[in-house]
Formats: C-alpha cells, structure tokens, sequence
C-alpha cells in the first residue's frame, strides 16, 4: 500500500528516488541552479508528502482550460437532486420518437414525482445493460439503484420545453459506480434531445467520450496528484506526480 510505502520511505536515511543508472548523482543544489527540462539521477531524504490522505490525491482535471478540482462528495450530490425533485417532471415532454418514459408519485410524505425516460432504439426499447436512461426527481439512494441495472444514467430536469441537465457541480452521467463530471468553465450543455443522434446509431455505445460531446460538455478527468519534498542536505527540492 502506497500510503505505508513512503512512511518507509520517510524513516530511511537516504532513498533512491530516481533511478538513471547511466548518470552520475546530482546535489539538489545544483539542480535547483539549473535551467529546466533535463535529467538527473539524485539521492535524497523524503522529509514530506502531501496529502497525507491517499483518497485525497484524486483530482478533477479539464484538458482544455487546465484547471484542477476536487472531487466533488456525494452529499453536495444529494443537495442538487433533492434541489431539482421541487420541480416536477413535465409529463408535455413524456414518451417522444426517441424514449419511452414512465411516471409514478412516491409513498411517502413527500410525495414525490419521479419520471424515468428509457432511450430506444430503432423505435424498440434495448436490453437493461445496453440502456441509457433518464431521471427526474429521484434522490441518490434511488439513482445509484438504476445504475445497477442499467448501463448509463442521466439527472435531468425539465422546462417547458425540453429535459435539460443538471447544475455541472452534479455528474452529467452515471456508468457503474463511476460518475463523470464536466467542466463548468469549458462546456456549453445543450437539450438532451441533442443525444436522439447517437440513438439513431447503428449500434449505439453510449461511451461517456461521445455523450459529453454531443451535450456540448468538456468531460473531466480523474486524476492522481501528489507534492513531495525531497532534501540531501545541499537544498529542498518539491518534485510533482501527475498521472491520469
């Protein structure tokens, strides 16, 4: 485990960090006097790591304007769905050329409408683990269920014209336990009627990459980052990791 690996790391006196045995070890000192991009092998102390937090590494990066994120938590999830469930499913937008849609009011207090739009295909409804579907006014606990059984999930809402997306802080899709942010800089949504074309496909694949571009969204990526501080004694030298 990588956590207990640099705690080692860390009680060692010197640690191999870099491992170009054609060249000669370099003292940070020089290193931190030269002029960048070049290769050095070094020997040197790991005096700190950051985070200290594994789980904490995991990162929302966007390819186009660069920018770097958390990971936004379940519970901000929670708050914009219970957020889009005050408005009722539009039933004017139910059952078109292109999805199936079914609406049913829950049992409790709330009484809550949810609507689930089910894409078809060739005018037929596809296999669950080939399906994507669309949700309206479920809570979390109710679209992780859907995400079991189906292959693709999408939080929507409706106007009074057509299903749009969620606020960008939510994911704009849901696959397995994996959920796919776009960047709120970067994309401009667009109706999901938008996603009628890759439903008209020959074989529609529903790939995460294909559905953020036909809804107008800069996907973002996960990403591993972490900031290490390495010491030998001449300087302190702050060495990156960057991984997709």
């Amino acid at each position: 485990d990588l956590e207990s690996h640099l705690k080692r790391c860390q009680q060692l006196s010197v640690t191999v960090l870099t491992d170009h045995q054609d060249l000669n070890n370099t003292e940070l000192k020089t290193i931190l006097n030269s002029i960048a991009p070049r290769q050095y092998r070094i020997r040197a102390k790991l005096r700190t790591y950051k985070p200290q937090k594994i789980y904490q590494s995991i990162k929302l990066h966007c390819s186009k304007c660069n920018s770097l994120q958390e990971v936004p938590d379940g519970d901000n999830f929670d708050l914009i769905l219970q957020g889009a469930a005050v408005t009722a499913p539009n039933p004017e937008l139910h059952n078109t050329s292109w999805y199936d849609s079914v609406m049913w009011t829950t049992q409790d207090q709330n009484q809550r409408k949810i609507a689930i739009h089910f894409v078809k295909h060739d005018e037929m409804l596809q296999q669950p683990e080939d399906t994507l579907l669309m949700v309206e006014g479920g809570t979390l606990k109710e679209v992780w269920k859907l995400t079991k059984r189906f292959k693709c999930v999408i939080p929507v809402r409706s106007t009074e014209d057509h299903l749009e997306l969620l606020d960008l802080s939510a994911p704009f899709l849901l696959q397995g336990n994996i959920k796919y942010y776009g960047c709120k800089q970067c994309s401009t949504p667009k109706p999901i009627k938008s996603l009628s074309s890759i439903a008209a496909e020959q074989r529609p694949s529903w790939e995460p990459s294909e559905v953020a571009q036909v809804l107008g969204i800069e996907p973002l990526q996960y990403v591993f980052v972490m900031k290490f501080t390495l010491v030998d004694g001449t300087g302190a030298l702050n060495a990156y990791l960057f991984d997709y």
